[in-house]
């Protein structure tokens, strides 16, 4: 069966890719990534959390200006 269906095949996949980028570098590219993921989940938690607070902010500093 032609194509990667085969686990040693992804193995040499594998090495190759090691070879030719080594570990380090491959090493900083996850670290990148997992870091580029965590900012995006912490921004949509942010996103919905923040609404009500933007609210509640808006609402406190027309209530200091009405006071004013």
């Amino acid at each position: 069966m032609p194509g990667f269906s085969s686990l040693s095949h992804w193995l040499l996949l594998l090495l190759i890719v090691v070879l030719v980028f080594g570990t380090k570098k491959l090493r900083n590219v996850g670290k990148d990534l997992g870091g580029a993921v965590h900012d995006f989940k912490k921004g949509l938690n942010e996103g919905t959390d923040g609404e009500g607070k933007d609210e509640a902010a808006a609402k406190s500093a027309a209530d200091n200006d009405k006071s004013a």
